[in-house]
């Protein structure tokens, strides 16, 4: 794995996507309340040992608010190809709200995963499975074994629990972290990103932020701002990489590898979208922001590939929704759908943005038998910019 390197955000490169402010980090953080943490597992290197390494793997959490299980918040979901998993969701359409964090991580370690979020929400609620409720955590995964011993199942639920711990409303590290570790998006090394946007005060003033985990997408489908990059990015003579050893397993220019994956392992891949907002919102008006999340998706060039496992969660801090209230009746504030244009604009921009901020941020990453996904070259992607809209009238 590549460290110590800087890499730009969208915004770095001049590229402004939508019409709408981000917010101050351009980060899902930005709506007051809402945590993340992560947890990184990066050790070993060559030949793949199944259960032992090399690990190139983790978890990112989300919380949604302080105090969540006795402070529920709206939640609605869409799944657009459901070619993977995001446990928890029936609960979720059931019942219209979110009532623990959100973690993400590799197909596999979903079990582990999830037994550490239940073992969190225990220390912290004792009662749970006593005298109070159980629970079903969400948990969504993405398959990082291209790179990482994904039988290993690495992420233990002691990650977790110090994922949730360390959790912070600061900036969100993004590109090859925590579940993003091992992910690989339009066959470049891809990973977690986030981006926000900020309504004007005279269309409400709200916030949406969404954290994505990119792990899908085929390189000739890679747009970006309506740039076809992805077609563009091995036309430039300067920027074909240095031929290689031919028994060198590692990802060529194309990300394919020397040594074939199975056919039914090509198109395969996964996204992860949750969405953050504070605008008051219910769990139908949540499923429909969740289902314009795909807007931007597509923006980025993504057709939802048939082995494709593409989940949107949305929730929103705008309203609580009390655990047993005593009183039978209670009272949220609720924004009227004729206003919901700019909430879906909003979600759209910050969809697109978070997708390219993860591809920008992700760093080189070399896993199990040797092979290297690269990250996408900042050096080429300014001189397409450049050479595109200097032949677009």
């Amino acid at each position: 794995m590549t460290s110590g390197e800087t890499r730009p955000h969208v915004k770095d490169l001049g590229i402004k996507i939508g019409r709408y402010q981000p917010g101050i980090r351009n980060a899902i953080t930005d709506i007051p309340g809402v945590k993340v943490g992560q947890v990184t597992l990066n050790e070993g290197e060559g030949a793949l040992q199944p259960g032992q390494g090399p690990v190139r793997t983790g978890v990112t959490v989300i919380i949604p608010r302080e105090d969540v299980w006795h402070h529920k918040v709206p939640a609605g979901a869409f799944v657009l190809n459901g070619t993977g998993e995001m446990t928890g969701l029936a609960w979720v359409a059931e019942s219209g709200f979110l009532e623990y964090p959100i973690a993400l991580t590799n197909t596999l370690n979903v079990p582990r995963v999830a037994d550490g979020v239940m073992s969190w929400m225990i220390q912290h609620y004792p009662e749970i499975g006593i005298t109070d409720d159980t629970l079903t955590p969400v948990v969504a995964e993405c398959d990082d074994s291209r790179l990482n011993d994904s039988q290993g199942r690495h992420v233990s639920p002691e990650d977790v629990v110090h994922a949730l711990e360390t959790a912070t409303e600061g900036p969100v590290q993004e590109g090859s972290v925590g579940a993003g570790t091992g992910m690989v998006a339009y066959q470049f090394k891809g990973g977690i990103g986030t981006a926000s946007r900020v309504l004007p005060p005279e269309e409400g003033g709200f916030h949406v932020g969404v954290l994505i985990n990119a792990n899908h997408g085929r390189r000739h489908e890679l747009t970006m701002a309506g740039v076809p990059v992805g077609q563009l990015y091995n036309n430039d003579e300067n920027a074909k990489v240095s031929r290689r050893d031919p028994k060198d397993p590692a990802i060529d220019a194309l990300g394919e590898s020397a040594v074939a994956l199975p056919q039914k392992r090509q198109d395969s891949g996964s996204i992860i979208i949750i969405i953050a907002t504070d605008a008051p919102l219910d769990a139908r008006q949540l499923s429909r922001l969740s289902r314009r999340a795909t807007i931007g998706l597509a923006r980025t060039g993504s057709i939802s590939h048939h082995g494709s496992g593409d989940f949107i969660l949305a929730f929103s801090t705008g309203n609580v929704i009390p655990h047993y209230p005593e009183e039978p009746t209670f009272l949220m504030t609720h924004l009227a759908d004729t206003h919901l244009n700019p909430l879906f604009q909003a979600t759209v921009e910050a969809t697109e943005e978070a997708i390219l901020n993860a591809l920008l941020q992700a760093t080189t990453v070399t896993g199990r038998d040797g092979r290297r996904f690269e990250a996408i070259s900042i050096e080429k992607l300014r001189s397409i910019f450049e050479v595109y809209h200097a032949a677009t009238p």
